[in-house]
C-alpha cells in the first residue's frame, strides 16, 4: 500500500508542475526506474531557461542543406555526467520568464506575437576551444566541432498549434571512454532550425537541464558577449 502511495504522490506531483508551468517538469535519464510499469524519472537539479525570438528578417548563423541554423552557446563550468536540452516553440502563453532566465530583447519586443513558430530541430555540439588567452573568439570561428547528439521531435513535449508534437528534446550521457564526447569543461554549442525547408520565426523557450548544480554555466547567443561574461569571472 505505501508503494502505491508513494507512486501515486509522484504522478500527483509531476501533473502540478505540467500545470503550474505549461510544461511538463524537464527530468533525466540519469536514476531513471520502472515502477509497477511507470517510468520515474528524477527531474534535472538545475535547468536554465533561454526565451529568445527569431524575426522574419534575421540572417542565420550558417546556412546548410538549404536550412537556415541558428546558435546558442554555453559554456559549461565543471565536467558533469548528463545534459538535457529541449526547445519548444511558440513559448506557451502562461509561461513567464522568471528573475534567474535568459531574456533577449527580441523576445521581449515581441511578446505580443502568439501565432508564429517553427517545427524545431536541435543538436548539440562540443568544441575543441578552451578559454585560455585572447584570442578566444578568433580561435572559435577556426573550432573544429563534435556532434554529441540531435533530436527532431519529442513526444514529452507539448503539442504545437497545428496539433503536432514537434517540439524538441535530447538528454545525452557523458562518454568518459571518449574525451570527444565526454562532458567535460568547455564551450559547447546548441545548433537550432526547422525541420521542414523553410524559415525559423517566432518566439522559442531552450532549456538547458543538470543533473548536478554548476555555477558559472552561461549561455549567449554570440560569442563575442561570451568572452565579456568569462573576462569578468
Amino acid at each position: 500500500m505505501t508503494k502505491y502511495f508513494i507512486l501515486a504522490a509522484l504522478i500527483f506531483f509531476f501533473a502540478k508542475g505540467i500545470k503550474s508551468q505549461e510544461l511538463p517538469t524537464f527530468d533525466a535519464d540519469f536514476g531513471k526506474k520502472t515502477v509497477f510499469g511507470q517510468e520515474i524519472r528524477i527531474p534535472y537539479t538545475d535547468v536554465i531557461s533561454y526565451f529568445g525570438y527569431i524575426k522574419t528578417e534575421s540572417v542565420p548563423d550558417e546556412e546548410r542543406g538549404g536550412k537556415k541554423y541558428y546558435y546558442l552557446y554555453l559554456w559549461i563550468p565543471a565536467a558533469i555526467p548528463e545534459i538535457g536540452i529541449r526547445m519548444v516553440s511558440p513559448v506557451p502563453k502562461d509561461l513567464k520568464p522568471e528573475k534567474l532566465d535568459y531574456v533577449t530583447d527580441e523576445y521581449k519586443e515581441n511578446t505580443g506575437d502568439k501565432s508564429s513558430y517553427f517545427d524545431t530541430w536541435v543538436s548539440l555540439e562540443k568544441s575543441d576551444v578552451y578559454f585560455n588567452d585572447s584570442n578566444f573568439v578568433e580561435n572559435v570561428k577556426n573550432a573544429n566541432w563534435t556532434l554529441l547528439g540531435q533530436n527532431d521531435d519529442s513526444s514529452e513535449l507539448p503539442k504545437q498549434p497545428s496539433g503536432h508534437k514537434y517540439n524538441s528534446l535530447m538528454r545525452i550521457t557523458s562518454n568518459t571512454s571518449n574525451p570527444a564526447k565526454s562532458l567535460v569543461k568547455g564551450l559547447y554549442r546548441i545548433g537550432f532550425t526547422t525541420f521542414k525547408t523553410g524559415d525559423v520565426k517566432g518566439s522559442f523557450i531552450a532549456q538547458i537541464g543538470a543533473v548536478v548544480k554548476i555555477p558559472g554555466t552561461v549561455i549567449v547567443k554570440n560569442i563575442d558577449a561570451m568572452k565579456l561574461i568569462l573576462d569578468s569571472k
